[in-house]
């Protein structure tokens, strides 16, 4: 009867072979009659047979699997013979005892898990009458690699994606290189993923973990393959590589000709990588740059407005900023959004709330204590500071020192603009954000009554007055504008930072401020460049090395306020000096 079901196994093993297609995941999906019928091949008594079922289930991508491969490996797969004797495959973790301490082993399908159902009740045998099927020794790497094998195959791109490149990771797997090479040969398939099928072969090849192919010869070949394909993560094992030639000189297997030519091809191709290295990392940091100098814009919108239109240094802008980062974190958990259950609604339902609540609270702000201290900057310095610490005390008693705001799933990733320069999802928005929020306040104050009322009062405010404006609801207005715009700039940064209760005084009003004074008080135009710039400025400086001194965030920040004061002692008025009566003024 074994005999049997070995044969009718093979034979319908060459029928599902014959109806693969290896480069086509969505189109090796086998359907839940076909996987049973393979997973009876496991009973067999022929390794070369398992094989090539283990190697057709991995084929049929199917996630269930996964954990399947997993028990078969740890051997809680058995052969359950029936009655009927035919084959049974069953799965059981744990055994169970009554109170006559009898062992009874509760069952369950192989591929969904579901309890193994026998006339409507859970089959629960003796232990002792299930056969034991788990791997050999020679099937157990291949049933472990299988568990890999099988994102290869997934319909999901993803998941085809982190499977194709775990194969080339630490511990190497050998066995996918039929696979990936069909993959990376593929006709219409997606180019990064052909991409990463060849950087693959090739880290599996310059690891020596192919029988046969394991010389220094066949090693460097990989390496220059890999070199062809830019490849980051060869460049990382290449000092490996170069300690095992030093060890093969050193006990005399290659002559010092050999090493010497072996070296000098090395080096040519590092100097290769190197190079594709810094061009990467310039590409990062510069668009990291320019996200973070998105926020110093957005922050220092406002207090264009409040400080250089309306001439009060507000040192609780940066509160305000926060207030609106908090503000994002509640409509989080109103929205009842996690990683694990995503609400993706609330991150847009969050941003008008964010500017409403800020401007509310700089309209109260603006009422109790700045209304009382205009044309007095020291006062006004001082009250807001006060202000500010107040903020962040009661923050604090709420909240404790540190919240998660959760992005939303379509901010995770990036776009690949080049290879392995990715633009991610989430600062590609905050930039989006802050060209919105520019032109709103260009439309406001150079496109509507109101801004033109705003603009009036702050060159003129008795001969606005004079003309019939009511001067305090434009400050108020104007005010309430700022702090809004600021609790925008708090939302957008919960994308990519963390949020605490002095992130603004702490990481945003002193560079705010220098974003105002650089670019000129009042002037929209240099809130925009200047912003831009020191954000820029700022993410190029911290990589910077000099021999073992590395720059870093602090010491960036120094050179960076040189920088600014230089600067402005050459150009006191920043880079777009202000104009007519504004300028007189200021």
């Amino acid at each position: 009867m074994n005999q049997f079901y070995s044969v009718l196994s093979f034979l319908f093993l060459i029928f599902v072979l014959s109806k693969s297609a290896l480069g086509q995941a969505s189109e090796q999906k086998i359907n839940d009659t076909e996987l049973n019928s393979l997973l009876m091949t496991l009973a067999v008594d022929d390794d070369e047979l398992k094989a090539e079922t283990i190697t057709s289930l991995a084929k049929s991508g199917d996630p269930n699997l996964e954990k399947f491969f997993e028990l078969y490996r740890q051997g809680s797969v058995y052969n359950w013979p029936d009655q009927d004797g035919g084959v049974r495959i069953v799965v059981n973790e744990e055994t169970e005892m009554d109170d006559d301490f009898n062992e009874f082993a509760p069952l369950f399908e192989p591929i969904s898990g579901k309890p193994f159902l026998v006339d409507g009740k859970q089959a629960k045998p003796d232990l002792f009458d299930l056969e034991d099927i788990s791997p050999g020794r020679t099937l157990r790497n291949l049933v472990n690699s299988s568990k890999f094998l099988l994102r290869l195959f997934s319909p999901d791109l993803e998941t085809r994606s982190s499977g194709v490149k775990k194969c080339g990771d630490p511990p190497f797997l050998p066995e996918a290189i039929p696979f990936l090479k069909e993959i990376s040969e593929q006709e219409g398939g997606d180019e990064k993923i052909k991409w990463l099928a060849r950087e693959s072969i090739g880290l599996i090849q310059f690891a020596g973990k192919i029988e046969g192919k394991d010389s220094l010869n066949d090693r460097l070949d990989a390496l220059s393959s890999l070199g062809e394909l830019k490849s980051l993560r060869a460049y990382a094992r290449i000092a490996d590589f170069s300690n095992v030639i030093a060890k093969q000189f050193e006990s005399k297997e290659i002559s010092y000709g050999k090493k010497e030519s072996i070296t000098k091809e090395i080096s040519k191709i590092e100097r290769s990588l190197n190079g594709h290295k810094d061009t990467v990392e310039l590409a990062g940091n510069l668009f990291r740059g320019v996200s973070y100098g998105t926020v110093l814009i957005l922050i220092a919108l406002g207090l264009a407005i409040t400080f250089g239109l309306m001439g009060v240094i507000n040192m609780a802008h940066g509160e305000l900023m926060m207030i609106g980062a908090y503000v994002t974190y509640e409509v989080q958990m109103h929205f009842g959004h996690t990683p694990e259950n995503p609400v993706d609604s609330y991150y847009f339902a969050a941003l008008p709330m964010a500017f409403l609540v800020s401007a509310l609270v700089g309209l109260i702000m603006e009422a109790l204590v700045v209304r009382h201290l205009y044309n007095r900057p020291l006062e006004s310095l001082l009250a807001t500071w006060g202000v500010g610490l107040l903020l962040i005390q009661l923050i604090r008693i709420r909240y404790g020192d540190n919240i998660g705001v959760n992005s939303p799933t379509w901010a995770r990733g990036g776009y690949e603009v080049a290879q392995d320069i990715i633009l991610p999802y989430a600062r590609l928005y905050l930039i989006g954000l802050c060209v919105a929020c520019v032109s709103f306040v260009y439309f406001i104050l150079r496109r509507t009554r109101q801004g033109m009322l705003i603009r009036a009062t702050m060159q003129n405010r008795d001969m606005a007055r004079s003309l019939g404006v009511r001067t305090r609801n434009v400050d108020r207005f104007t005010f309430a504008l700022g702090s809004g715009i600021a609790g925008v700039a708090g939302y957008g940064w919960t994308i990519i930072g963390g949020v605490t209760p002095d992130m603004g005084q702490t990481n945003f009003i002193v560079d705010s401020f220098l974003v105002v004074v650089t670019g000129g008080v009042g002037e929209l135009a240099g809130v925009l460049f200047s912003g831009l710039g020191i954000g820029v400025l700022s993410k190029a400086i911290e990589p910077m090395e000099f021999g073992t001194f590395v720059i870093g965030p602090v010491w960036g920040k120094v050179l960076l306020l040189v920088f600014i004061v230089a600067f402005i002692q050459y150009r006191p008025s920043g880079l777009f000096a202000p104009k007519g009566r504004l300028a007189d003024k200021k």
